[in-house]
């Protein structure tokens, strides 16, 4: 049911303040007595009257994508393969979003962290507040794991806020609903793992401190997200049930609730969907909201998707299923769209399933410059944090951008043969900086690197120099890249990411801005005061 904006804000006024405190805590922190909110709000307002687009028409709607991990090594290596399976050189490919007319750098780290992590970079950009590592919706002065602070340092979401001003809301992932980013749009918590009760501590949950999923469910503002999509069903499952898709599964809610359940009694004429065939059914059109939980966990990558025992859909077809619904909103909407697997394979040392990610995450952002009007809406396209992902060798032109560095051989000469290194070993155009991927074994054992255990290990201590890679498949899905240091899952990178837009307010995204810059320059887009 979706209420006029008349009806809509008194209804969170109205819960009970148990509800309220427990769910989703009143926003005591004042963003605008924040110098972090004062000082994006001023950049925003800067480059609006910088580039003479004050006086232009608002955006009616506002797509923001994020490519998790998405970092400027990540987006040329994957324009680069994303040609070359066309069977072009690649280099002068350009992705979905790099078409787009105005771009700018986002400065990323956190408030207490050189090198981030999603949940303070995605609350940066939903509420124009800057704060700590793995805190979600709440400034800085809330410490990690600190639940009893959390009403108190709350901050408004831009999701939440365009609930309460009657527009519709649509969130899309390929990770968990729960998960870092995703959860960046709706929820407050100073523990972004907290994604279910049962991750939770013992005082948190005696206290009465909602999980993620919960306060997905029980989200006060307006009626809630009208269409969220992506993994996670363990999280909205009690325990003592069966995962429909796969019955060795059980959910991991310790308060025996069924979250699933409750979603559709709060929605009623809603559909709750858990695989593809079922979202295929669905008519988004006349569909009023729409919940897809499609695995008990993260989402399949694309290049493991057809293995998945209940079939599930592509981001680019949650994309075009979300805009469906979305479109018929009267006031607007705000839809936030994450490609979260390119992390993951990141993490994992993985460049081909981070970059196949990547191609996939393009797919998903052509779906809405196709199905948008640029003169209503505007689209946001940039990453929450990079990686360490590496590029280089001198390969020559058209080298896959997979494979062993091919092309260097003097000066001004170009050769069909690897490039060897010092050792008289050949080396691949992509590395890691660090990661599983250390060199020492061969990349054919069968357990994987830690927290990724569909992944083979590649390398395993140092015993005898670099691997002699002349006769390994450095293409293969499965290959993890070499990293120059050795960790059990390859880390973030600081540096700054871009940002590409188009649409009413694009022209303000342009130079180096501080990442909590993309709420204002939104919240500039739609008018808000």
């Amino acid at each position: 049911m979706h209420l006029p904006i008349a009806v809509r804000r008194p209804l969170a006024l109205l819960l009970p303040l148990a509800l309220v405190a427990g769910v989703l805590p009143a926003h005591a922190a004042d963003p605008h007595a924040n110098a972090w909110w004062q000082a994006g709000r001023a950049a925003a307002r800067h480059a609006r009257d910088e580039t003479g687009t004050g006086a232009k028409a608002h955006a009616r709607n506002v797509i923001l994508f994020v490519g998790d991990g998405m970092g400027i090594a990540t987006v040329t290596a994957a324009r680069i393969l994303a040609g070359q399976r066309a069977g072009k050189p690649g280099e002068e490919t350009r992705l979905s979003f790099e078409t787009l007319p105005f771009t700018a750098l986002s400065k990323t780290y956190n408030t207490d962290f050189q090198v981030p992590d999603s949940a303070g970079t995605m609350t940066a950009m939903t509420t124009g507040v800057k704060t700590r590592m793995g805190v979600l919706g709440v400034d800085e002065t809330v410490a990690r794991g600190d639940f009893a602070a959390t009403a108190a340092g709350s901050v408004p979401t831009i999701l939440e806020q365009a609930e309460d001003r009657g527009l519709w809301t649509g969130v899309v992932t390929t990770t968990t609903l729960t998960h870092a980013t995703p959860a960046g749009c709706y929820a407050h918590t100073p523990e972004r793992n907290w994604e279910g009760d049962a991750k939770m501590p013992e005082a948190a949950r005696a206290a009465g401190f909602a999980d993620i999923a919960r306060q997905l469910v029980e989200q006060p503002h307006g009626d809630g997200p009208e269409v969220a999509l992506g993994g996670g069903r363990a999280f909205f499952l009690p325990a003592t049930a069966s995962d429909p898709e796969r019955p060795e599964v059980t959910g991991t809610r310790l308060d025996g609730r069924d979250l699933t359940a409750e979603w559709q009694k709060r929605n009623p004429g809603g559909a709750y969907v858990w695989n593809l065939a079922q979202l295929e059914k669905l008519d988004g059109k006349t569909t009023p909201k729409i919940l897809g939980l499609f695995d008990p966990g993260h989402m399949q990558f694309a290049a493991d998707r057809a293995q998945d025992p209940g079939g599930e859909p592509t981001l680019a077809q949650m994309t075009a299923t979300a805009l469906d619904v979305l479109q018929r909103a009267p006031e607007g909407y705000f839809l936030m769209v994450e490609g979260g697997r390119i992390d993951h394979g990141h993490h994992a040392g993985n460049a081909y399933r981070a970059l196949d990610e990547t191609i996939g995450f393009a797919d998903a952002v052509q779906v809405a410059l196709e199905r948008t009007n640029p003169a209503d809406t505007l689209i946001v396209v940039t990453a929450d944090h990079s990686h360490t992902l590496t590029i280089s060798g001198y390969p020559k032109r058209g080298n896959p951008i997979l494979g062993l560095v091919v092309g260097a051989a003097g000066e001004d000469k170009v050769s069909d043969r690897p490039v060897p290194d010092l050792s008289g070993r050949p080396y691949t155009t992509l590395n890691y900086a660090n990661g599983p991927g250390y060199t020492g074994k061969s990349n054919a054992q069968p357990e994987g690197p830690k927290h990724f255990p569909h992944l083979p290990k590649s390398y395993e201590g140092i015993t005898q120099g670099r691997p002699d890679l002349s006769t390994v498949d450095v293409t293969s899905r499965d290959y993890l890249e070499e990293s120059a240091i050795g960790l059990g899952s390859e880390t973030h990178g600081g540096e700054d990411v871009g940002v590409w837009a188009r649409g009413p307010g694009a022209a303000a995204f342009h130079g180096t801005q501080e990442q909590n810059f993309l709420y204002h320059a939104m919240a500039e887009a739609l008018g808000w005061d």
